[in-house]
C-alpha cells in the first residue's frame, strides 16, 4: 500500500513538472492549475519537492513560478502583473491595474510606476514579492464592472494623466487601443467613468455623447 501510494505521489510529481515545463519559464501558477492531476494534499507536497529542488519558486503562500534563467543577470524577478492575477484567481477576486501603473502599462507613459496598484473589492492589502510589492486597494463595485477590459484600464490610465495633460499622441494613442471594442461595449464599459473621460473617449471616437 505504501508503495503504491509513493508511486502515485511521484507520478503526480513528474506530471506537474512537466505541464510546467510545456508552460515554459516565467510561468505563474497555484494549485488549483493542477487539480486534474491529483489530490490538494498530493499537489502540495509535489510543489513543495519542487520548491526544494529549485526548480520552481515559492513567491508568496501558495503562488509560485517558474523563474526565469538569464545568462548574465542570472535569476529575474517575477512579472507582478501574472502574479497579481494568480493571487485574484487564487481568493476568487477580481482586479483592475489603476493609476501610474495604468498608464505605463497601456503605452499612455513611460514612467515606470514605483508602486504596483491594482483596484479590488477584496480588503485592502499589500503583498511583498522578494524586494517588491504590490498593493491591492479596495474600490466599489461601480468602479470593477468594467475591470478586465481594455476599456476599464484605459479609465484608470486617463484618471492618472488627468483632463489637461493628454497630447495629440495620448489621443491617437486611445483610438488604436479601442479600434477593436464596439460601439455598444465602449458605451457599456465607460458609463461609470468620470464624465470628462466619456466625453474625450466618445469624441476621439466620434460618438454621440
Amino acid at each position: 500500500m505504501k508503495k503504491r501510494t509513493l508511486k502515485m505521489r511521484q507520478s503526480c510529481k513528474l506530471l506537474i513538472k512537466n505541464r510546467i515545463i510545456k508552460h515554459g519559464p516565467g510561468w505563474c501558477f497555484i494549485v488549483l492549475h493542477f487539480s486534474d492531476l491529483g489530490s490538494d494534499v498530493s499537489i502540495r507536497k509535489a510543489l513543495s519537492q519542487l520548491q526544494k529542488q529549485c526548480f520552481i519558486r515559492r513567491l508568496t503562500q501558495g503562488v509560485y513560478d517558474y523563474p526565469i534563467e538569464h545568462p548574465l543577470l542570472g535569476t529575474i524577478p517575477p512579472d507582478l502583473n501574472a502574479v497579481a492575477g494568480v493571487i485574484a484567481e487564487k481568493n476568487g477576486v477580481q482586479i483592475q491595474p489603476c493609476g501610474a501603473h495604468a498608464a505605463n502599462l497601456l503605452g499612455l507613459s513611460n514612467q515606470v510606476p514605483g508602486k504596483v496598484i491594482f483596484l479590488t473589492e477584496w480588503p485592502s492589502r499589500r503583498v511583498k514579492i522578494g524586494n517588491q510589492e504590490i498593493i491591492f486597494k479596495k474600490t466599489s463595485k461601480k468602479m470593477m464592472l468594467p475591470a478586465g477590459t481594455v476599456e476599464g484600464l484605459l479609465i484608470q490610465a486617463l484618471k492618472n494623466l488627468g483632463q489637461y495633460h493628454i497630447d495629440e499622441v495620448s489621443r491617437a494613442k486611445v483610438a488604436t487601443l479601442l479600434k477593436n471594442s464596439s460601439e455598444s461595449e465602449i458605451r457599456k464599459n465607460m458609463k461609470f467613468a468620470p464624465e470628462w473621460i466619456r466625453l474625450f473617449v466618445f469624441k476621439v471616437l466620434e460618438l454621440k455623447p
